[in-house]
């Protein structure tokens, strides 16, 4: 089983339905804790991003995710820009030129664009960002890799630990970002960025898992 270039514009594709869907729900989860905006942004990015589908359709992977993250630094505001831009950025540096990708391609993938996030946001496990979800989400697309698991399976572990990641981030204290002005007071909210990378995560397995 492998992701064609295809399924990659469908996933970028869904998630942007996602976060549209999504709008309200991501920018209340950020009023509580940030400015109110994270929907807003990421959808604003998104539809940027369906703007220059057309022009992507006959693409390489690696330029595909590389236009998502130039269109996300050039439209989305906040933090989302730089971290969403840098992901999908490195992700991209590790897909020049295919047109397929492996499971194994997309743990590398997946692994430079988190990489990348971590250097952009300087945030580490447990500090209430969107590094919550993505990094568990990655160590069980990568244990179900190296265990032998078909592409479904690795997709389906990786979004439910990117779920389970979101929700471990209501009871953190956050130690990055606006959030972490709040102190004590941010705990009890779910952080809205792992919530959108968890929409992220959920889309590729929703639309590759027949690939």
């Amino acid at each position: 089983m492998v992701i064609t270039r295809d399924k990659v514009l469908e996933w970028i594709k869904r998630y942007a339905d996602l976060l549209a869907e999504n709008r309200d729900y991501l920018t209340q989860l950020d009023a509580a804790i940030g400015d109110a905006d994270h929907g807003a942004n990421m959808d604003r990015g998104f539809k940027a991003v369906l703007n220059k589908m057309p022009e992507l359709a006959d693409k390489d992977i690696g330029t595909i995710l590389k236009t998502v993250g130039m269109t996300l630094l050039a439209t989305v505001g906040g933090a989302g820009g730089p971290l969403y831009g840098t992901f999908f950025l490195q992700a991209g540096m590790k897909t020049t030129g295919k047109m397929e990708l492996t499971l194994e391609d997309w743990v590398n993938a997946l692994e430079a664009g988190i990489t990348g996030v971590k250097n952009r946001g300087k945030a580490e496990l447990g500090d209430k960002t969107m590094i919550d979800a993505l990094v568990p989400a990655w160590n069980a697309l990568k244990q179900a890799a190296d265990n032998g698991n078909n592409l479904s399976e690795a997709l389906d572990r990786c979004a439910r630990a990117a779920e389970e990641g979101m929700k471990a981030t209501i009871p953190l204290v956050a130690r990055k970002g606006r959030a972490s002005y709040l102190g004590e007071r941010s705990a009890g909210h779910q952080d809205p960025g792992a919530t959108s990378s968890y929409l992220m995560l959920r889309a590729a397995a929703e639309v590759w898992r027949d690939a």
